[in-house]
């Protein structure tokens, strides 16, 4: 028999039973909307965790001193800034570069005195794109210049030491001979994260300034932060800057400088994956019952058919057949049924803020966000529909052998 034949008859045999070919289906259809829908928002959830805490830190690689990492102090510096940035920028993946200062301060007034860490920028390179807290200041602005005397504080370190804008505050800090030195600086923001350990622990100084404080040279800094157009792209881009730079200076991914943040997504990650999979095998085993139970009750059809000239083959071919046809259509409809709801949860998404309070949504000092939205990437879209697919036709693999193997005398007896 022709295998257009052997197709139009399996797909005949599906609708034999259409009870039984719609549970099927529907189990397909379930399986993956719900694979892809986990899917997209691990993606969509890790990778905004992963870009807010660049964008909070040092960028998806960072260029610093080799010793920085183990002993964060101002005295480890990297040099030649200007060209470690052009180096930076010449890689393909690499979209931004900017250059700071960061380590940790006492804060005075003439009541309180508060420790906190400290990120010097340069309001000429930075924006929201590279400093997630220029767009959380709530009240006053952002710098004017890099010599500009200003402070940016955390709402609630703002809090603890009872300031407000306008008014003035010491921060002393350990410069790069390790001599303490001050400076006199006027609240000119306030910054409002949500994250508790952000607000109340972190501030914004100008990068000139604070360079005039501890001595640094003009082209002198802690950090050379470079942003990736995908934060999966973080490490080649670290190989190839690594490669080319400076034996002076150690070139760092973003789950380097941020280990916590980093296992946690990794442990989510696994989790889901393992998910996944006995959802898997849970449809694949639908699938398996199905096409079994449809074999058996079947075995005297198949004898005749066995008896009349078919042969084993033709038998096999014509089960798995009624599987790939059962892929084509359950992955089909999966994709009708899908699309509309991904299309609206990566638009508008899901608000749980009323179900956990936003100063609870943080990991490793990172704060997740209160709406839940999804994007998937396109390798992953793949993954499910191929896995989806094998499951399907593997499904029907032994029903289709012992298809083959019916007994023509022995199945015709049977009633």
């Amino acid at each position: 028999m022709k295998g257009t034949s052997l197709a139009t008859m399996a797909w005949r045999n599906l609708w034999r039973n259409r009870r039984r070919t719609y549970i099927t289906l529907s189990a397909i259809v379930f399986g993956v909307f719900l694979a892809v829908i986990m899917m997209a928002m691990q993606d969509r959830n890790w990778a905004d965790m992963i870009r807010l805490a660049a964008r909070l830190g040092a960028g998806h690689v960072t260029i610093q001193h080799p010793e920085y990492l183990d002993t964060p102090t101002l005295t480890r510096t990297v040099q030649g800034t200007d060209a470690l940035k052009r180096l930076a920028a010449d890689d393909p993946h690499v979209i931004r570069v900017v250059e700071r200062i960061t380590g940790f301060a006492m804060l005075a007034t003439a009541r309180e005195n508060v420790g906190a860490g400290f990120i010097a920028v340069s309001p000429e390179q930075e924006d929201d794109e590279t400093l997630s807290l220029i767009e959380a200041i709530v009240d006053g602005e952002f710098f004017g210049s890099s010599t500009d005397g200003g402070i940016i504080l955390g709402e609630r370190l703002a809090s603890n030491l009872d300031v407000e804008l306008g008014s003035k505050l010491v921060y002393t800090l350990t410069d790069k001979e390790g001599e303490i030195v001050s400076a006199l600086a006027r609240v000119s923001g306030i910054v409002r994260t949500g994250s508790p350990s952000v607000d109340a622990g972190i501030c914004l100084l100008p990068i000139d300034a604070v360079r005039e404080v501890v001595g640094f040279a003009p082209d002198e800094a802690i950090q050379i932060a470079a942003f990736v157009d995908d934060q999966r792209a973080s490490d080649a881009a670290v190989a190839a800057l690594g490669a080319e730079a400076p034996a002076d200076v150690a070139v760092l991914a973003w789950h380097e400088l941020q280990p916590d943040l980093a296992v946690f997504i990794a442990m989510k990650v696994g989790g889901a994956k393992v998910m996944m999979l006995v959802l898997a095998v849970l449809v694949a085993a639908g699938i398996f019952n199905t096409l079994f139970v449809s074999v058996m009750e079947r075995l005297r059809e198949f004898g005749i058919m066995l008896a009349v000239g078919f042969s084993p083959g033709q038998l096999f071919r014509l089960i798995m057949l009624e599987s790939a046809w059962l892929a084509v259509i359950g992955l089909t409809a999966a994709a009708a049924v899908t699309i509309g709801p991904y299309l609206w949860l990566a638009s508008t998404g899901i608000d749980i803020s009323g179900m956990i309070p936003a100063d609870q949504m943080e990991v490793a000092g990172v704060g997740m966000s209160t709406v839940m939205r999804v994007g998937i990437y396109g390798e992953n879209v793949a993954l499910i529909g191929i896995s989806a697919l094998v499951a399907i036709l593997l499904s029907g693999v032994y029903p289709a052998w012992r298809a083959g193997q019916a007994d023509p005398v022995e199945t015709i007896r049977l009633v």
